[in-house]
């Protein structure tokens, strides 16, 4: 019996010269990989690529997942100030749109753990039918910056920013997201919730 949810294909990017010179091992792609099957009702087919910081290879990257069919991609690593980190521009580059209140909600979110996340450039973009996300780099700012603050009790403090990327997608034209609300509970206006039985 298949699920009663939509297959969705998913992109992730880890963008670490020294990960993708085997350095030392990627931590991005398994932690994102991890969130997201937990935090996804979905069946899941995840496009996982691991890559240098260069900003041609990371365009290029991204516009083949948009184009392999990706609703969805997220980057982890090289958004921040060092000369290598080149990854908000390639990201900019390759935008039909862009969504700033990602990238400001990212930053609210990670400086109630770290004053340093002041200095994180992550960005949002839109490419034809993709939602493109910019993550921090190492996997605990990962999952907060997805899942957001919560109290002792469970109620949100911080809204992470996955709660709007079900019906970012929805808006898209992309597949119809169902969170796992435990994790993260998606924000739709009720207009836009199907029931799926």
């Amino acid at each position: 019996m298949g699920s009663r949810y939509p297959a969705v294909k998913i992109g992730l990017v880890s963008i670490s010269d020294r990960a993708s010179g085997g350095i030392y091992e990627d931590k991005g792609l398994p932690a994102l990989q991890s969130w997201l099957s937990r935090a996804l009702k979905n069946p899941l087919q995840f496009e996982a690529r691991l890559i240098p910081d260069e900003q041609a290879t990371i365009e290029a990257t991204l516009i083949a997942l948009v184009e392999a069919g990706c609703a969805l991609v997220l980057t982890t690593g090289g958004t921040g100030p060092a000369l290598r980190d080149v990854t908000p521009e390639a990201t900019l580059a390759v935008a039909h749109k862009v969504m700033p209140g990602f990238g400001e909600q990212m930053r609210q979110v990670s400086l109630a753990f770290v004053p340093t996340a002041i200095l994180s450039r992550q960005v949002a973009v839109i490419r034809d039918q993709t939602l493109i996300v910019n993550l921090p780099g190492q996997p605990k700012a990962i999952a907060e910056t997805l899942e957001g603050l919560k109290d002792a009790d469970g109620k949100p403090l911080v809204n992470g920013i996955f709660a709007a990327v079900p019906y970012c997608i929805d808006l898209i034209g992309g597949p119809y997201l169902e969170t796992d609300t435990a994790v993260c509970k998606a924000f739709r206006p009720k207009t836009a919730i199907q029931t799926i039985l």
